[in-house]
C-alpha cells in the first residue's frame, strides 16, 4: 500500500489563503509600481483586467481559503483562463513574460489544491497505474534487458534533457525572462553533465545486470540491488537525472530549466520515491528494509 506524503484540504486551502495574499500584494505592485506593471502587465488594459481579476482571482482564492467550495471552481478556473490567455499574450508579442509565468504557476497550484479539496486527497497513486504501475520485469535473459533499458534511456534522456529544456529555454528568451549567466557557468555545467551521465549510465547497467530490470516502473528489478553506485545512494538513477537538468540548465545559460530539474527532483521525491519504496519493502521485505537503514536516498552518509 502506498504510505507516502498525505496532502489534505487544510492545506489546499491555505494555499489559496497565500495566493490570495500573493494576488492582493500583485495588484499593489501593479497600481504603485511602474516596474512591476511593464513586467507584468505590459501591453495589456489593466482597468479591465484588474476589475474581473480581483473579485474572482484574489476574492475567489479568499473565500475557497475559507471552505467555500463554489469559489474553488470559480478561483481555479478564472486562474487557468487567465493563464492561457497571458501565455498566447506573451509568445505572440514578448511582452508580459513575468506575468505569465507567475500566472502559469498560479494555475498549477490552483488546479493541485482544487484536486485535493473534491477528492479530499492528492491522489498521488494515479501516477502508478496502467503503463507506469510498478511490477517486477519478466525474466528476458540480460542482453534483452540490456538493450530495452538502453532504448529507454534514450528516450528519456532525449525528452527531459534535450527536449523540454530546449523548449524551455526558447519560452524564457521569448518571453523576456533570460537571465545572463557567467561563462563559466556553463563550463561547470559541462562537468556536472558529464560526471552525472557516468554515474546515470553506470547506475542503469548495475540495474540491468544485477537486477534484470530497466530504469522503467513496469519493468523493475527483479532482484534487489545494492552494488555499484547503490553501496552509496539508493536511487542514484533519480540522482544522475537531476543534476543532469539542472546542468542543461546551466549549459543553455537558462534558469527556468535549473528550475524545471528542481521541480523534477521535489515531484519524484515526494510523489514517486513513496509508491516505488513501498513497492520494494513488499517483495523484498527485511532485505530492503536493512538496506534502507543502512544507505541513505540522496546523500552518501559520511562514516563516522
Amino acid at each position: 500500500m502506498f504510505a507516502g506524503i498525505r496532502i489534505a484540504p487544510p492545506a489546499a486551502r491555505a494555499y489559496f489563503a497565500l495566493q490570495a495574499m500573493a494576488g492582493g500584494c500583485w495588484w499593489l505592485g501593479v497600481f504603485l509600481v511602474p516596474a512591476i506593471r511593464a513586467a507584468t502587465l505590459d501591453g495589456l488594459p489593466v482597468l479591465p483586467i484588474a476589475i474581473a481579476d480581483i473579485p474572482l482571482f484574489v476574492g475567489g482564492s479568499a473565500l475557497a481559503a475559507c471552505g467555500v467550495r463554489a469559489a474553488v471552481w470559480v478561483a481555479t478556473s478564472w486562474t487557468v483562463l487567465v493563464a492561457a490567455g497571458m501565455t498566447v499574450h506573451a509568445t505572440l508579442t514578448g511582452l508580459a513574460g513575468w506575468g505569465a509565468l507567475l500566472m502559469v504557476a498560479a494555475a498549477a497550484g490552483s488546479l493541485a489544491a482544487c484536486t485535493v479539496i473534491v477528492l479530499g486527497r492528492a491522489p498521488f497513486e494515479w501516477i502508478a497505474r496502467g503503463p507506469f504501475a510498478f511490477r517486477a520485469s519478466r525474466s528476458q535473459g540480460r542482453a534483452r534487458v540490456m538493450a530495452r533499458t538502453g532504448l529507454q534511456t534514450l528516450f528519456f534522456w532525449g525528452v527531459f534533457l534535450g527536449l523540454l529544456p530546449v523548449v524551455i529555454a526558447a519560452i524564457e528568451a521569448r518571453w523576456g525572462l533570460h537571465l545572463e549567466m557567467a561563462p563559466a557557468i556553463r563550463l561547470i555545467g559541462i562537468a556536472l553533465f558529464l560526471a552525472a551521465t557516468a554515474l546515470g549510465l553506470w547506475s542503469a547497467i548495475t540495474m540491468s545486470m544485477l537486477g534484470e530490470g530497466t530504469p522503467l516502473p513496469s519493468e523493475m528489478a527483479r532482484h534487489l540491488v545494492i552494488a555499484g553506485p547503490y553501496r552509496f545512494v539508493r536511487n542514484p538513477m533519480a540522482v544522475a537525472g537531476i543534476a543532469q537538468g539542472v546542468a542543461v540548465g546551466m549549459v543553455l545559460g537558462s534558469w527556468l530549466v535549473v528550475v524545471y530539474a528542481l521541480c523534477g527532483s521535489l515531484v519524484w521525491n515526494t510523489v514517486v520515491r513513496p509508491i516505488e519504496e513501498a513497492d520494494l519493502a513488499e517483495r523484498f521485505g527485511e532485505d530492503y528494509a536493512d538496506y534502507r537503514r543502512r544507505v541513505t536516498c540522496w546523500v552518501p552518509r559520511i562514516a563516522g
